[in-house]
Protein backbone atom coordinates (compact mmCIF):
# COMPACT_ATOMS: atom_id res chain seq x y z
CA UNK A 1 0.00 0.00 0.00
CA UNK A 2 2.88 2.60 0.84
CA UNK A 3 4.37 1.72 -2.39
CA UNK A 4 1.24 2.24 -4.09
CA UNK A 5 0.79 5.64 -2.08
CA UNK A 6 4.10 7.26 -3.55
CA UNK A 7 3.37 5.69 -7.19
CA UNK A 8 -0.09 8.32 -6.94
CA UNK A 9 1.70 10.92 -5.64
CA UNK A 10 4.76 11.36 -7.75
CA UNK A 11 2.00 10.52 -10.76
CA UNK A 12 0.26 13.60 -8.86
CA UNK A 13 3.53 15.41 -9.05
CA UNK A 14 4.05 15.46 -12.88
CA UNK A 15 0.66 15.95 -13.70
CA UNK A 16 0.60 18.82 -11.59
CA UNK A 17 3.65 19.90 -13.28
CA UNK A 18 2.58 19.31 -16.68
CA UNK A 19 -0.72 21.15 -16.63
CA UNK A 20 1.26 23.86 -15.08
CA UNK A 21 3.83 24.11 -18.59
CA UNK A 22 -0.09 23.21 -20.58
CA UNK A 23 -0.91 26.61 -19.15
CA UNK A 24 1.46 28.74 -20.64
CA UNK A 25 0.69 27.85 -24.11
CA UNK A 26 -0.25 30.03 -26.02
CA UNK A 27 0.08 33.82 -27.57
CA UNK A 28 1.25 36.55 -24.87
CA UNK A 29 1.19 40.21 -25.60
CA UNK A 30 2.25 43.52 -24.20
CA UNK A 31 3.82 46.75 -24.90
CA UNK A 32 7.29 47.58 -24.15
CA UNK A 33 7.52 51.46 -22.50
CA UNK A 34 10.73 53.05 -23.47
CA UNK A 35 12.90 55.64 -22.08
CA UNK A 36 12.20 58.34 -24.31
CA UNK A 37 8.19 57.71 -23.94
CA UNK A 38 8.14 55.34 -26.95
CA UNK A 39 6.24 51.76 -27.06
CA UNK A 40 7.22 49.00 -28.70
CA UNK A 41 4.55 46.14 -28.77
CA UNK A 42 5.66 42.30 -27.97
CA UNK A 43 4.55 38.87 -28.52
CA UNK A 44 5.63 36.08 -27.41
CA UNK A 45 4.31 32.47 -28.20
CA UNK A 46 4.83 29.69 -26.02
CA UNK A 47 4.46 25.98 -26.95
CA UNK A 48 5.78 22.55 -25.84
CA UNK A 49 7.74 20.56 -27.00
CA UNK A 50 7.30 16.49 -26.79
CA UNK A 51 8.41 16.30 -23.17
CA UNK A 52 6.54 18.71 -22.30
CA UNK A 53 9.06 21.35 -22.08
CA UNK A 54 8.25 24.96 -22.65
CA UNK A 55 9.19 26.86 -26.05
CA UNK A 56 9.20 30.27 -27.22
CA UNK A 57 9.86 32.78 -29.77
CA UNK A 58 10.12 36.31 -29.16
CA UNK A 59 8.99 39.40 -31.42
CA UNK A 60 9.33 42.98 -31.26
CA UNK A 61 6.46 43.72 -34.33
CA UNK A 62 7.57 47.29 -34.14
CA UNK A 63 10.83 46.83 -36.02
CA UNK A 64 10.69 43.54 -37.33
CA UNK A 65 8.53 40.48 -38.24
CA UNK A 66 11.82 37.80 -37.68
CA UNK A 67 10.77 35.86 -34.78
CA UNK A 68 14.02 35.67 -32.54
CA UNK A 69 14.47 32.24 -30.78
CA UNK A 70 13.89 32.18 -26.89
CA UNK A 71 16.88 29.78 -25.56
CA UNK A 72 14.99 28.75 -21.80
CA UNK A 73 11.66 29.35 -20.53
CA UNK A 74 10.61 28.45 -17.32
CA UNK A 75 7.87 28.35 -14.91
CA UNK A 76 8.56 28.03 -10.82
CA UNK A 77 5.34 28.36 -9.13
CA UNK A 78 3.70 31.90 -10.60
CA UNK A 79 7.27 32.77 -11.41
CA UNK A 80 8.43 32.77 -15.56
CA UNK A 81 11.36 33.35 -16.76
CA UNK A 82 12.78 34.01 -20.32
CA UNK A 83 16.58 34.10 -21.51
CA UNK A 84 17.11 35.69 -25.46
CA UNK A 85 20.84 35.09 -25.76
CA UNK A 86 20.75 36.44 -29.38
CA UNK A 87 19.82 39.89 -28.06
CA UNK A 88 21.45 39.69 -24.68
CA UNK A 89 17.93 40.36 -22.90
CA UNK A 90 15.61 38.28 -20.54
CA UNK A 91 12.37 38.66 -18.78
CA UNK A 92 11.25 37.50 -15.17
CA UNK A 93 7.44 37.83 -14.38
CA UNK A 94 4.62 36.92 -12.17
CA UNK A 95 1.45 35.24 -13.61
CA UNK A 96 -1.95 36.25 -12.34
CA UNK A 97 -4.16 33.52 -10.54
CA UNK A 98 -6.54 33.36 -13.54
CA UNK A 99 -3.58 32.20 -15.65
CA UNK A 100 -4.35 35.22 -18.25
CA UNK A 101 -1.49 37.97 -17.76
CA UNK A 102 1.88 38.22 -16.38
CA UNK A 103 3.19 41.50 -14.90
CA UNK A 104 7.04 41.75 -15.03
CA UNK A 105 10.38 43.77 -15.73
CA UNK A 106 12.27 42.55 -19.36
CA UNK A 107 15.81 43.57 -18.94
CA UNK A 108 18.35 44.18 -21.97
CA UNK A 109 20.91 46.42 -20.26
CA UNK A 110 18.53 48.42 -17.84
CA UNK A 111 15.45 46.64 -16.89
CA UNK A 112 11.89 48.63 -18.32
CA UNK A 113 8.51 47.12 -17.39
CA UNK A 114 6.51 44.99 -19.61
CA UNK A 115 3.11 43.32 -19.00
CA UNK A 116 1.92 40.47 -20.72
CA UNK A 117 -1.80 39.56 -21.31
CA UNK A 118 -2.84 36.26 -22.99
CA UNK A 119 -4.01 37.04 -26.24
CA UNK A 120 -7.02 35.34 -28.10
CA UNK A 121 -7.91 35.13 -31.70
CA UNK A 122 -9.78 38.44 -31.63
CA UNK A 123 -7.45 40.62 -29.71
CA UNK A 124 -3.86 38.98 -31.25
CA UNK A 125 -1.64 41.46 -33.02
CA UNK A 126 -0.50 40.83 -36.29
CA UNK A 127 2.67 39.79 -37.04
CA UNK A 128 4.14 41.41 -40.06
CA UNK A 129 5.86 39.22 -42.67
CA UNK A 130 9.68 39.29 -42.09
CA UNK A 131 11.85 40.79 -45.38
CA UNK A 132 12.24 38.35 -47.67
CA UNK A 133 15.97 37.20 -47.06
CA UNK A 134 18.63 38.41 -49.13
CA UNK A 135 20.35 35.73 -50.64
CA UNK A 136 23.99 35.25 -49.55
CA UNK A 137 26.98 36.13 -52.22
CA UNK A 138 28.73 33.57 -53.40
CA UNK A 139 31.70 32.80 -51.11
CA UNK A 140 34.60 32.47 -54.18
CA UNK A 141 33.53 36.32 -54.64
CA UNK A 142 35.43 39.02 -53.78
CA UNK A 143 33.35 42.31 -53.75
CA UNK A 144 34.12 45.94 -53.60
CA UNK A 145 31.76 49.05 -53.60
CA UNK A 146 29.34 49.19 -56.88
CA UNK A 147 29.00 52.75 -54.85
CA UNK A 148 29.40 54.34 -51.21
CA UNK A 149 28.98 57.50 -49.39
CA UNK A 150 31.68 58.74 -47.26
CA UNK A 151 30.38 61.78 -44.87
CA UNK A 152 31.97 63.04 -41.13
CA UNK A 153 30.16 61.68 -38.49
CA UNK A 154 28.12 64.38 -35.95
CA UNK A 155 30.46 65.64 -33.87
CA UNK A 156 30.71 64.68 -30.26
CA UNK A 157 28.79 61.59 -31.11
CA UNK A 158 30.11 58.36 -28.67
CA UNK A 159 30.37 54.40 -29.78
CA UNK A 160 30.93 53.48 -33.46
CA UNK A 161 29.37 50.70 -35.50
CA UNK A 162 29.33 48.38 -38.22
CA UNK A 163 26.44 46.46 -39.59
CA UNK A 164 24.49 45.45 -42.56
CA UNK A 165 20.84 46.44 -43.82
CA UNK A 166 19.98 43.80 -46.16
CA UNK A 167 23.00 44.47 -49.26
CA UNK A 168 23.62 47.82 -47.87
CA UNK A 169 26.97 47.70 -45.98
CA UNK A 170 27.46 50.61 -43.00
CA UNK A 171 29.61 51.80 -40.74
CA UNK A 172 29.26 54.32 -38.12
CA UNK A 173 31.20 57.04 -36.34
CA UNK A 174 34.30 55.32 -37.95
CA UNK A 175 37.64 56.98 -38.36
CA UNK A 176 40.43 55.56 -40.56
CA UNK A 177 42.52 53.96 -37.49
CA UNK A 178 38.79 52.05 -36.62
CA UNK A 179 38.41 51.40 -40.63
CA UNK A 180 41.74 49.41 -40.30
CA UNK A 181 41.05 47.63 -37.34
CA UNK A 182 38.19 46.27 -38.61
CA UNK A 183 38.78 45.48 -42.22
CA UNK A 184 42.60 43.59 -41.16
CA UNK A 185 41.64 42.15 -37.70
CA UNK A 186 43.76 44.63 -35.58
CA UNK A 187 44.03 45.50 -32.11
CA UNK A 188 44.19 49.71 -32.39
CA UNK A 189 48.02 49.05 -30.79
CA UNK A 190 48.58 47.03 -33.83
CA UNK A 191 48.16 49.98 -36.35
CA UNK A 192 51.01 52.90 -35.92
CA UNK A 193 52.43 55.95 -38.27
CA UNK A 194 50.33 57.98 -40.26
CA UNK A 195 48.94 61.68 -39.70
CA UNK A 196 46.94 62.56 -36.14
CA UNK A 197 43.38 62.99 -37.58
CA UNK A 198 43.47 59.09 -38.83
CA UNK A 199 42.70 58.55 -35.48
CA UNK A 200 40.54 61.73 -34.29
CA UNK A 201 38.14 62.16 -37.82
CA UNK A 202 35.07 60.19 -37.75
CA UNK A 203 33.18 59.21 -40.94
CA UNK A 204 29.43 57.56 -41.89
CA UNK A 205 30.15 55.54 -44.41
CA UNK A 206 27.42 53.92 -46.28
CA UNK A 207 27.48 51.85 -49.85
CA UNK A 208 26.00 48.18 -51.90
CA UNK A 209 28.46 45.76 -53.32
CA UNK A 210 29.43 45.34 -57.03
CA UNK A 211 28.11 41.75 -56.76
CA UNK A 212 24.81 40.33 -55.96
CA UNK A 213 24.20 39.28 -52.57
CA UNK A 214 24.82 39.75 -49.16
CA UNK A 215 28.55 39.64 -48.19
CA UNK A 216 29.38 37.53 -45.11
CA UNK A 217 31.74 39.25 -42.36
CA UNK A 218 34.67 38.49 -44.57
CA UNK A 219 33.68 40.23 -48.20
CA UNK A 220 32.50 43.03 -45.92
CA UNK A 221 36.18 43.35 -44.79
CA UNK A 222 37.48 43.12 -47.72
CA UNK A 223 35.09 45.82 -49.02
CA UNK A 224 36.40 48.33 -46.17
CA UNK A 225 40.26 47.49 -47.49
CA UNK A 226 39.50 48.57 -50.89
CA UNK A 227 37.52 51.09 -49.67
CA UNK A 228 40.68 52.73 -47.85
CA UNK A 229 43.07 51.73 -50.82
CA UNK A 230 41.04 53.84 -53.19
CA UNK A 231 38.90 56.76 -51.32
CA UNK A 232 41.69 56.70 -48.54
CA UNK A 233 44.48 56.04 -50.46
CA UNK A 234 46.16 54.13 -48.02
CA UNK A 235 49.16 52.42 -48.37
CA UNK A 236 51.08 50.62 -45.52
CA UNK A 237 53.89 47.81 -44.86
CA UNK A 238 53.32 45.00 -41.97
CA UNK A 239 56.07 44.22 -39.54
CA UNK A 240 55.81 41.73 -36.70
CA UNK A 241 56.04 42.57 -32.48
CA UNK A 242 55.89 41.10 -29.61
CA UNK A 243 52.87 42.25 -27.00
CA UNK A 244 51.18 42.03 -24.08
CA UNK A 245 48.14 40.36 -25.84
CA UNK A 246 44.61 38.24 -23.45
CA UNK A 247 44.03 34.10 -24.77
CA UNK A 248 40.60 32.98 -24.48
CA UNK A 249 40.49 29.42 -23.36
CA UNK A 250 38.34 26.90 -21.76
CA UNK A 251 37.65 27.43 -18.74
CA UNK A 252 37.82 24.20 -16.23
CA UNK A 253 33.65 23.95 -16.44
CA UNK A 254 33.51 23.80 -20.11
CA UNK A 255 32.21 26.17 -22.76
CA UNK A 256 28.23 27.12 -22.20
CA UNK A 257 27.37 28.40 -25.27
CA UNK A 258 24.38 27.32 -27.30
CA UNK A 259 25.00 26.29 -31.01
CA UNK A 260 23.80 28.73 -33.69
CA UNK A 261 20.22 27.51 -35.88
CA UNK A 262 21.68 29.51 -38.31
CA UNK A 263 25.37 28.45 -38.85
CA UNK A 264 24.99 30.13 -42.74
CA UNK A 265 23.85 33.79 -41.35
CA UNK A 266 26.09 36.64 -40.57
CA UNK A 267 27.37 37.08 -36.77
CA UNK A 268 25.72 39.66 -34.56
CA UNK A 269 27.68 40.92 -32.03
CA UNK A 270 26.31 44.28 -31.25
CA UNK A 271 26.76 45.85 -27.97
CA UNK A 272 23.15 46.95 -26.05
CA UNK A 273 24.60 49.36 -23.65
CA UNK A 274 28.44 48.75 -21.91
CA UNK A 275 29.25 45.81 -20.25
CA UNK A 276 25.76 44.15 -22.20
CA UNK A 277 27.11 42.04 -25.28
CA UNK A 278 24.68 39.46 -26.84
CA UNK A 279 26.52 37.00 -29.05
CA UNK A 280 24.43 35.46 -32.66
CA UNK A 281 25.94 33.08 -35.03
CA UNK A 282 29.50 33.99 -33.59
CA UNK A 283 32.55 32.01 -34.10
CA UNK A 284 35.17 32.12 -31.06
CA UNK A 285 37.68 33.87 -33.28
CA UNK A 286 34.80 37.02 -33.92
CA UNK A 287 34.15 36.97 -29.84
CA UNK A 288 38.50 37.56 -29.23
CA UNK A 289 38.11 40.16 -32.78
CA UNK A 290 35.38 42.50 -30.76
CA UNK A 291 36.83 41.80 -27.56
CA UNK A 292 40.46 43.39 -28.59
CA UNK A 293 38.47 46.47 -30.82
CA UNK A 294 36.37 47.58 -28.57
CA UNK A 295 36.67 46.41 -25.53
CA UNK A 296 40.07 45.48 -24.19
CA UNK A 297 43.62 47.37 -23.76
CA UNK A 298 46.02 44.82 -25.64
CA UNK A 299 45.20 41.94 -28.62
CA UNK A 300 43.02 39.14 -27.96
CA UNK A 301 43.73 35.87 -29.47
CA UNK A 302 41.73 32.49 -30.11
CA UNK A 303 42.76 29.44 -28.24
CA UNK A 304 40.11 27.61 -27.45
CA UNK A 305 39.62 25.13 -30.30
CA UNK A 306 36.17 25.75 -30.68
CA UNK A 307 34.83 25.47 -33.89
CA UNK A 308 31.42 26.44 -35.50
CA UNK A 309 29.36 29.05 -34.90
CA UNK A 310 27.47 30.04 -31.68
CA UNK A 311 24.52 31.83 -29.45
CA UNK A 312 25.74 33.15 -25.96
CA UNK A 313 25.01 36.01 -23.83
CA UNK A 314 27.78 37.79 -22.09
CA UNK A 315 27.20 40.66 -19.65
CA UNK A 316 29.40 42.52 -16.74
CA UNK A 317 30.44 45.64 -15.28
CA UNK A 318 33.17 47.03 -16.94
CA UNK A 319 35.81 48.59 -15.27
CA UNK A 320 37.15 51.82 -16.56
CA UNK A 321 40.35 50.88 -18.75
CA UNK A 322 37.95 49.44 -20.92
CA UNK A 323 35.68 50.76 -24.20
CA UNK A 324 38.50 53.15 -24.84
CA UNK A 325 38.55 51.55 -28.49
CA UNK A 326 35.15 51.99 -28.60
CA UNK A 327 36.03 56.52 -27.37
CA UNK A 328 33.63 55.98 -24.46
CA UNK A 329 33.94 56.77 -20.97
CA UNK A 330 32.86 54.10 -18.11
CA UNK A 331 31.38 55.52 -15.46
CA UNK A 332 33.09 54.65 -12.15
CA UNK A 333 31.25 51.60 -10.46
CA UNK A 334 28.44 51.58 -7.82
CA UNK A 335 28.00 49.10 -4.97
CA UNK A 336 25.11 48.04 -6.09
CA UNK A 337 24.64 44.71 -5.20
CA UNK A 338 22.75 43.27 -8.34
CA UNK A 339 25.59 44.66 -11.23
CA UNK A 340 26.65 41.65 -13.00
CA UNK A 341 30.40 40.49 -12.48
CA UNK A 342 33.77 41.83 -14.15
CA UNK A 343 34.73 40.71 -17.81
CA UNK A 344 36.95 37.98 -16.14
CA UNK A 345 34.43 36.59 -14.44
CA UNK A 346 31.93 36.67 -16.74
CA UNK A 347 33.66 34.77 -19.13
CA UNK A 348 34.34 31.94 -16.91
CA UNK A 349 30.47 32.17 -15.54
CA UNK A 350 28.17 32.69 -18.37
CA UNK A 351 30.15 31.74 -21.36
CA UNK A 352 32.79 28.72 -19.23
CA UNK A 353 35.93 30.58 -21.07
CA UNK A 354 38.87 32.49 -19.47
CA UNK A 355 40.85 35.42 -20.67
CA UNK A 356 44.47 34.79 -19.93
CA UNK A 357 47.07 37.63 -20.01
CA UNK A 358 50.14 36.06 -22.08
CA UNK A 359 52.76 37.09 -24.47
CA UNK A 360 52.41 36.96 -27.89
CA UNK A 361 53.81 37.58 -31.40
CA UNK A 362 51.50 39.82 -33.79
CA UNK A 363 51.13 41.74 -37.07
CA UNK A 364 51.57 45.40 -36.98
CA UNK A 365 50.37 47.38 -39.45
CA UNK A 366 52.44 50.54 -40.22
CA UNK A 367 51.02 53.28 -42.45
CA UNK A 368 52.75 54.63 -45.18
CA UNK A 369 50.77 56.88 -46.85
CA UNK A 370 46.98 57.89 -46.08
CA UNK A 371 44.85 61.36 -47.54
CA UNK A 372 41.35 62.48 -46.74
CA UNK A 373 38.26 60.48 -48.30
CA UNK A 374 37.45 61.57 -51.68
CA UNK A 375 34.65 63.55 -52.69
CA UNK A 376 31.28 61.11 -52.73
Amino acid sequence: MKKLMLWIAALAAFSGSSLLAQSLKGTWQGSLKLPNGKELRTVVKIDTSDNDALKAVFYSIDQTGQGIPVSSVTLNGSTMKMTIPAIGGGYEGKLSADGNSIAGTFTQGAPLPLNLTRATPATEWTIPEPPAPVAPMKEDVKPTFEVATIKPSKPGQPGKGYTMRGREVITLNTSVEDLIVFAYDLHPKQVTGGPSWISEDKFDITGVPDSPGRPNLKQFKLMVQKLLADRFKLTYHNEQKEMSAYAIVVAKTGPKLTKSEDPGGNPGLMFRGLGSLPGRNATMDELAQVMQSAVLDRPVVDQTGIKGRWDFSLNWTPDQSQFVGMGVKVPPPTDDPTAPPDLFTAFQQQLGLKLDSVKAPVPVVVVDKVEKPSEN
